[in-house]
This record gives structure tokens, C-alpha cells and sequence, in this order.
């Protein structure tokens, strides 16, 4: 509480779009990976869309800018390299098989974590890729890998 005795409301940060390169070198290498107001992110260009990510892995920190895309139960996720953990492009989820233990001939079906991984905008302007940064007010577990002693790419400043 201030002073004035009225309670202050968590300030939610707005960032602007940083232009993070252009639409052809994205269709060619189909990723890239960018500093977006210090926070670390990879850029996937999969079947005609654009998707943008923290770098680094909710689970451990691996490097998903080095991970395969693979389907899983329809969905394109982005496979860890470090332990194959399977996220979601469009969504952030976490998914993972599952079986009832209780019937021995039931199949393995998938099923999510919940969001797990920072999702970022992305647009396309002039043949520009923006990417904007993700302000939902919720804790995200890759939060913790995005920033500070995590960082793999350097900033030019």
C-alpha cells in the first residue's frame, strides 16, 4: 500500500514488436532465433505458419532452436533434444502418453501438461518478421530459463 493509503496493482509490461529479420530468411532455415528486449527466442516458419517461443526448455534448459518438429496426436510440437520433452507450437502445452494402468490392453493416449512454455507473437509486415512479446500476467515454467545466467546468445550492446 502507498501512502495515500489506496493498494497498488502489479504493473503488467507492455512491449513493443522488435523486427527479428525477414520473411524469405525464415522460409529457407524454417527457424531463427532472436534477443527480444533481452529475453531469448526461437522463431519456427512449420507449414506455412510462424511460431515464437522462449528458447529454452520449461523442463531443464535445453536449446529448442536445435529440437525437431514432430506430430503428435495432430498437433506440431517442437521435441527437446536434451530429453525429448514434446511442446506444442501454437500452445506451449507439455504433452506426454498415457495409458490406464488398470486395463492392460488400453493404448497410450496423449495428454497435457497445461502450458509449459512462453508463446510469443509473431507477425508479418513487408516482408518483415516481428515478434512481441508474450505479457500474460501468468508464471510460466521456461520463465525461469529465459533471462540472466541462462542466456546462450550474446546481445550486440
Amino acid at each position: 500500500m502507498d501512502p495515500n493509503g489506496s493498494e497498488q496493482v502489479p504493473e503488467i509490461k507492455e512491449y513493443s514488436s522488435v523486427c527479428v529479420g525477414r520473411e524469405d530468411d525464415i522460409k529457407k532455415s524454417e527457424r531463427m532465433t532472436a534477443v527480444v528486449h533481452d529475453r531469448e527466442v526461437v522463431i519456427f516458419y512449420h507449414k506455412g505458419e510462424y511460431h515464437a517461443m522462449d528458447i529454452r526448455c520449461y523442463h531443464s534448459g535445453g536449446p529448442l532452436h536445435l529440437g525437431e518438429i514432430e506430430d503428435f496426436d495432430g498437433r506440431p510440437c517442437i521435441v527437446c533434444p536434451w530429453h525429448k520433452y514434446k511442446i506444442t507450437l501454437s500452445t506451449g502445452e507439455g504433452l506426454y502418453q498415457s495409458i490406464n494402468p488398470r486395463d492392460p490392453s488400453s493404448k497410450p493416449k496423449w495428454c497435457s501438461k497445461g502450458i509449459k512454455q512462453r508463446i510469443h507473437t509473431v507477425t508479418v509486415d513487408s516482408g518483415n518478421i516481428y515478434v512481441t512479446l508474450s505479457h500474460e500476467p501468468f508464471k510460466c515454467d521456461s520463465d525461469y530459463y529465459a533471462t540472466g545466467n541462462f542466456k546462450v546468445i550474446r546481445s550486440s550492446s
